[in-house]
C-alpha cells in the first residue's frame, strides 16, 4: 500500500542493492526506472551473489512483477545475456515487463562511446565505453531505435538504416573509425528483437494500475545523485537523472504516488572514473578502506577511489531528492582505523567555509574539506541486528551522521548479506 524510491546520495556504488533487494522483499512491484547496462546492483542472500546490470532486483522474488521503464536505455545483447545467465540459476522471468518506449543502445552507439573518449585525450569523461551517452544523445536529437521498434522487423530495418548510415558517416569522417555493417547489424539486432518481444507492456500503464489496486511498489536508483546530468558533477556524471524526480520522468508516473524517498550511503565516500573528489584518500587509510569494502566497481573491476565521509553532498543529495531517511552501508568497513573523519563543510581557496555542495567544478576547485575527527573502533559488528548492540562509538557516529546531513538514517548495513542489516 506504498511506493518508494531508492536512490544513491553519492557517486554510485553505495550498496543500493542490498537495501533495494531487502525492500523487494516487501513489495509487489518493482520498477527501473533510468540508466542502462553501466549500472550494477550486487545482491548477496543464502550464500548466493547476484550481480545485475539492467534486470530489477525483484527479479529473485518469483511473484513480484519487475518493469523496466521508458527511461531505460536497453543492450538487447547484454540483457538477453542477464536472461540466460539468471535463468540457469533457476530465476523466472514470467513477470519481467519492458516498456515499449525504452531506447535501445546499438553497436555504433559503442564505437561512438570509445572514439569521443578517445578524442578527449586527458580530458576524458571516464565512461564505462558502453553506449549509453550517445543512446541518449539519439533519443534527445528524436533519431533513436525504441524497444518497439525492435520487435518490428519492418519498422526496425528502416529506422536503424537511416540512423546507422548517419552514425557510420560520422565514426569514418569525423573520427577516423571503422564502418558498422549495418546489414549485418540489424538481422541480428531483429533476432534479439523476437526473443525479447513477450516481454513488451507499458509500465506507465501497469503501474499506474498496481497503484491503483493498492499494490506496494519499489522505484529502484541506478547510478547516484552527484551522477545526475544536471545536479551532479558536471561533466564527470551520467546521461540520465539519478534523482528521485527522475523516477517519474523515466516510469510515467506523477509525483503524488511517491510516499517515501530512501538515499544509501557508504559509511564513508568512493567513486569510480574521473572528477572532483573533495574527501579523496591516497594513503595507507584508502587503501584499507578499499581492500576491506572490496572497492573494485560491479561492472568494470576498475579500483575504486576511496574517501572519508562528505555531509556536504550526502546533505545535497537530501535537498535534491526530498529524502525521507538515509542507509549508511558498510559501517563494518570502518572497524580497524585509529581514527575516523567526516567532512562537515569546505574551505574555499580564499578561506571562506561553505557548507552547500558548489554548482560547478569551478566553485569546487581548491576546495579543501574541513573535518571532525571521531575515534576509530576494533569491535566486529557483522552480528549486531540492533543499533543497541553497536559499540557506542559507532553509535556516535551514525547520530552525528543524522545531524550533519539533517535527515534520519533508518538502515544501517554491517555486512554483505541481506541479513547483516539493522532496521531502526
Amino acid at each position: 500500500m506504498s511506493a518508494n524510491i531508492v536512490i544513491g546520495t553519492q557517486w554510485g556504488d553505495e550498496g543500493k542493492g542490498k537495501v533495494i533487494y531487502l525492500l523487494a522483499s516487501r513489495a509487489d512491484v518493482v520498477v527501473r526506472a533510468q540508466g542502462g547496462n553501466n549500472a550494477g546492483h550486487t545482491v548477496a542472500n543464502g550464500g548466493e551473489t547476484y550481480k545485475l546490470h539492467l534486470i530489477p532486483s525483484g527479479i529473485l522474488y518469483k511473484d513480484t512483477l519487475c518493469l523496466i521503464g521508458a527511461g531505460v536505455v536497453l543492450d538487447p545483447k547484454d540483457i538477453l545475456g542477464e536472461i540466460h545467465d539468471l535463468s540457469k540459476r533457476g530465476i523466472s522471468f514470467d513477470h519481467l515487463r519492458i516498456d515499449p518506449r525504452a531506447h535501445i543502445i546499438m553497436p555504433w552507439h559503442i564505437a561512438l562511446d570509445g572514439l569521443s573518449e578517445q578524442f578527449r585525450g586527458n580530458k576524458d569523461i571516464g565512461t564505462t565505453h558502453r553506449g549509453i551517452g550517445p543512446t541518449y544523445m539519439d533519443k534527445y536529437e528524436r533519431s533513436g531505435l525504441r524497444f518497439y521498434d525492435l520487435v518490428h522487423p519492418e519498422i526496425f530495418r528502416e529506422k536503424a538504416l537511416a540512423t546507422g548510415k548517419l552514425r557510420n558517416a560520422i565514426i569514418t569522417k569525423v573520427f577516423g573509425g571503422e564502418a558498422i555493417d549495418l546489414d549485418k547489424v540489424i538481422e541480428e539486432y531483429i533476432g534479439y528483437g523476437q526473443e525479447l518481444k513477450k516481454y513488451m507492456a507499458d509500465v506507465s500503464v501497469l503501474t499506474y494500475e498496481a497503484d491503483k489496486a493498492g499494490k506496494t511498489i519499489l522505484f529502484e536508483g541506478a547510478q547516484a545523485t552527484l551522477l545526475d546530468i544536471d545536479f551532479g558533477t558536471y561533466p564527470y556524471v551520467t546521461s540520465s537523472h539519478p534523482l528521485s524526480a527522475g523516477v517519474c520522468t523515466g516510469t510515467g508516473v506523477g509525483p503524488m504516488m511517491i510516499d517515501g524517498v530512501y538515499g544509501v550511503a557508504k559509511a564513508y565516500t568512493t567513486r569510480v572514473g574521473k572528477g572532483p573528489f573533495p574527501t579523496e584518500l591516497n594513503d595507507a587509510d584508502g587503501d584499507y578502506i578499499r581492500e576491506k569494502g572490496g572497492e573494485f566497481g560491479t561492472i568494470t573491476g576498475r579500483p575504486r577511489r576511496t574517501g572519508w565521509f562528505d555531509s556536504v553532498i550526502v546533505r545535497h543529495a537530501v535537498r535534491v531528492n526530498g529524502l525521507s531517511c538515509l542507509c549508511i552501508n558498510k559501517l563494518d568497513t570502518l572497524a580497524g582505523l585509529s581514527a575516523l573523519k567526516v567532512c562537515v563543510a569546505y574551505k574555499r581557496p580564499d578561506g571562506e567555509t561553505i557548507r552547500d555542495f558548489p554548482p560547478t567544478l569551478e566553485g569546487l576547485e581548491g576546495c579543501e574539506p574541513v573535518y571532525e575527527e571521531f575515534p576509530g573502533f576494533t569491535d566486529d559488528i557483522s552480528s549486531c541486528r540492533t543499533f543497541e548492540e553497536l559499540p557506542q562509538i559507532c553509535r556516535d557516529y551514525i547520530a552525528r551522521l543524522e545531524e550533519l546531513c539533517e535527515c534520519p538514517v533508518k538502515i544501517i548495513g554491517v555486512g554483505p548479506s541481506r541479513e547483516q542489516i539493522i532496521e531502526r
